[in-house]
């Protein structure tokens, strides 16, 4: 196992369910009621709270709707298209 396909085999998984955990985050702000310190929503904003903290402080809030969740999704998923899609450097550089 070469080094591109371990760390295809660590962040294919990581990327996946940080983009599932923003998505359901994203639910999750429908329901202002939901208290994010209870289980089992906490689950959801314990790893993402620390990546939507700082990118609030540059993109406030628009119209009342949090958007930071949003911006991660996309961030996130153009990632793991980079990184890992059927051209990614990592599939790439496995495959050499």
């Amino acid at each position: 196992m070469t080094g591109a396909d371990l760390a295809i085999w660590i962040l294919g998984p990581i990327l996946g369910l940080m983009t599932f955990l923003f998505i359901f985050r994203i639910i999750l702000t429908w329901y202002p009621q939901a208290n994010l310190n209870r289980l089992p929503f906490n689950l959801v904003a314990w790893p993402t709270e620390p990546f939507l903290v700082p990118l609030r402080k540059i993109v406030p809030p628009m119209g009342g709707v949090d958007i930071t969740p949003i911006i991660w999704v996309g961030i996130f998923s153009l990632l793991r298209e980079i990184l890992l899609g059927q051209q990614g450097l990592l599939t790439m550089l496995s495959r050499a």
